[in-house]
């Protein structure tokens, strides 16, 4: 079966062959980790190639098993304690935890490392996910407040405000309440102080000229002068950035017990707290690393927070913003030679958009549990040069197999197991998993494979139904009709589409939530196809065909508003998709249907603005728990593009939210879930996301076929290389 145009093969064979001398030397593990990794600062991640990198040189706390996603230790000795009321985790960590560089990994490692999540300065992109922690939302919020509010130099060439005037008072009359003062300000007596903050409220009682007050303010611009260099750190910047530190320590729920014990405080109890630990952007950092301490800062046996940090002027990837007072960090730290970590493997090479190589880290503490002592990453962009390195098995294993080529692929193997479904049946019936009965098959022949390997994933591909009363431009909504939305979903038949229009075999989903996902959660069964059942939706609603015209009118005679129905044009997937929902939904229902195909960036306006009534949609979750499916019909979540807004879901999430029972909660979500599906509908669940893998089974082991598809790089083998 031809994968390739003829009059591309040769062209992409030269590129291939070309590519292929340029590589480095073999790996014990080689893969192709198609898109550039962005980053190796664990706090700053969010695709899929960088989190992949994150298990393998950062530890966390704790980690998954990720054949089942249950938690298991990893930094940590065991599973955390838990206090009475479900708040309160206490974990201890192993004395044998070390950073690459033969460091201890202790306690503050990881506050360091999720203050800088929480920081608004790092714009982490899931710094959301931290705001489980007591207080370390209100603290987010501060942060951004305080940043609003900097003056950069009130003796600068900006002419001061009232504002500015009345930030210096506060700040004052808080010294003298006894908070503690920064270096920068330790001349200060308290009887100085007292004499300049008469001053300043005295002038805000007067509404005197600021610029005024501020010239006559000798012991601010006394202290201010005292400054190691006052062009780079004002006393404001030094100012806030102590605030911050006692802030944070005063508001968010972690603590460091001693070097080896950390406490965390939740807002409320939440039950995937520890799978949420185990994902990458919780990893510790090595601060002296991610800061670049200068190299003459020695640190003790005990680790860097046995000692006062080096001022800012002695850390060469950092500083204090003196215009915008924040924290400005570069990421030169995150590269070969400097990179610190405390996983399995450590960087040794990183060429860009050619290829990545991690080494074993000798200083792991749990040695045996690596298979590979070496892991190269190649970045191959064009899917067809990553098909040809593959093909020449120079890769041992491609995690994304292009759309281009899948379904012919799948084909292939298909036949392959066709021909062979007695003898696999009967290996499989002994007791191998299907890799392994794989392998014992003999090889493909011509116009066969079963080096390509198709999984279901943890994520859900749908259309939104737009759920506000109007649309845009004032005009009625039907969709606002939960009956006209359960009709649309009922005249679906998603079985033709993954058959005949994907050609992928996904299984279709009458459920928000992938089934089998989720450890100890079983959805509720959603709507069928049923074209009888859902021209009775439709005429319940309202909208019948009162003149035999073939389009449903109102009870006015008004016809059935076209359906705008709204898809992305970044891949053929949708538009297909969209095409055959026109045809269903016209022929069953007797509605007319516009497709409107748009770039991502203006599909997205569009959502936001609701100017849609139908628009295809697809959701991955982030952690193990029914939630992270289910809050996007919360009213108020940031990613409920539809506007659904209904009492009794929010009401059901919130009691989840505070149920420590584990049954009774699942069985609470359960619930919500089966409204969502059942009765209000709004978003028509399509199928399960699925991806294409190639490797040769039987020669490489260690991949976890779990729906959430978290591969492990330290867990992974290639045999008979």
């Amino acid at each position: 079966m031809k994968l390739l145009a003829p009059f591309v093969i040769i062209a992409l064979a030269l590129t291939a062959v070309v590519w292929l001398d340029e590589t480095p030397a073999d790996a014990d593990i080689v893969f192709v980790n198609q898109n550039e990794v962005f980053t190796l600062d664990p706090q700053r991640m969010s695709y899929l190639q960088d989190l992949r990198l994150a298990h393998v040189v950062y530890e966390g706390l704790v980690r998954w098993e990720n054949q089942d996603f249950s938690i298991l230790p990893a930094v940590a000795t065991a599973l955390p304690e838990i206090s009475a009321d479900g708040r309160r985790y206490r974990f201890t960590l192993r004395p044998e935890a070390r950073w690459s560089n033969g460091e201890p990994v202790t306690a503050h490692d990881f506050i360091y490392a999720w203050r800088r999540a929480i920081l608004p300065d790092t714009a982490a992109d899931y710094s959301n996910l931290f705001f489980a922690i007591d207080g370390a939302a209100e603290f987010f919020d501060w942060r951004v407040a305080q940043s609003r509010g900097f003056v950069a130099d009130p003796f600068g060439p900006e002419p001061p405000t009232r504002e500015t005037v009345a930030a210096f008072a506060k700040r004052l009359r808080s010294l003298l309440d006894g908070e503690r003062v920064p270096d920068t300000l330790r001349p200060a007596t308290p009887a100085a102080v007292r004499v300049e903050l008469d001053r300043l409220e005295s002038a805000l009682a007067r509404d005197a000229d600021p610029a005024g007050v501020l010239d006559g303010a000798t012991n601010l611009q006394s202290w201010h002068a005292q400054l190691a260099d006052s062009g780079v750190r004002p006393l404001e910047a030094v100012w806030a950035w102590e605030r911050m530190l006692d802030h944070f320590d005063q508001t968010v729920g972690v603590r460091a017990i001693d070097d080896h014990s950390l406490e965390v405080t939740l807002v409320r109890p939440t039950a995937y707290f520890l799978d949420l630990l185990c994902f990458g952007v919780f990893f510790p950092v090595h601060r002296p690393t991610v800061e670049g301490w200068d190299a003459s800062f020695a640190i003790p046996p005990r680790g860097w927070a046995a000692v006062t940090p080096p001022p800012f002027a002695q850390r060469r990837w950092v500083r204090l913003s003196p215009k915008t007072g924040k924290l400005e960090q570069k990421h030169e730290w995150a590269k070969p030679g400097r990179l610190v970590g405390n996983g399995t493997h450590v960087l040794a090479e990183w060429r860009y958009k050619r290829d990545l190589r991690l080494e074993r880290n000798p200083a792991y503490h749990d040695p045996g549990r690596i298979r590979a002592d070496s892991i190269l990453a190649l970045t191959i962009e064009d899917t067809n040069t990553a098909v040809l390195a593959f093909e020449s098995g120079r890769v041992d294993w491609l995690a994304d197999v292009d759309a281009e080529y899948q379904s012919d692929m799948l084909a292939q193997r298909e036949a392959y197991e066709t021909r062979h479904a007695a003898r696999l049946a009967e290996l499989r019936a002994g007791g191998l998993d299907r890799d392994a009965a794989l392998a014992q098959l003999p090889p493909p022949e011509a116009g066969e494979r079963r080096n390509i390997h198709r999984f279901p994933t943890f994520g859900t591909d749908f259309y939104s139904f737009n759920c506000r009363p109007t649309l845009s431009g004032g005009r009625v909504n039907p969709f606002a009709n939960a009956g006209v939305r359960r009709a649309f979903v009922l005249a679906t038949d998603k079985q033709v589409i993954v058959d005949r229009v994907t050609r992928l075999g996904e299984p279709v989903m009458t459920t928000f939530i992938p089934p089998g996902s989720i450890l100890g959660y079983d959805s509720p069964v959603g709507l069928p196809h049923d074209l009888n059942r859902a021209r009775r939706e439709l005429e319940s609603a309202g909208w019948e065909d009162r003149d035999g015209d073939g389009i449903v009118e109102d009870a006015g005679g008004v016809a059935f508003p076209t359906v705008d129905l709204l898809y992305t044009t970044n891949t053929p997937r949708y538009k297909w998709i969209s095409l055959n929902l026109k045809s269903q939904w016209e022929r069953a229902l007797g509605v007319r249907v516009e497709l409107r195909g748009v770039e991502t960036k203006f599909y997205k306006e569009d959502l936001k603005l609701g100017d849609f009534m139908i628009a295809r949609g697809r959701w991955y979750g982030d952690y193990g728990d029914p939630t992270t499916f289910l809050d996007l019909c919360r009213s108020t979540d940031g990613n409920n593009d539809r506007k659904f807004n209904s009492p009794e879901v929010d009401a059901l999430l919130d009691d989840a939210a505070e149920q420590r029972d584990p049954a009774e909660r699942m069985r609470t979500l359960a619930e919500c879930e089966r409204i969502i599906v059942q009765e209000e509908v709004p978003m028509l669940f399509l199928c399960q996301l699925v991806q294409v893998y190639a490797y040769e089974p039987g020669r490489v082991r260690g991949l976890s076929q779990h729906p959430r598809l978290t591969q492990f790089l330290w867990q992974m083998e290639v045999v008979d290389r």
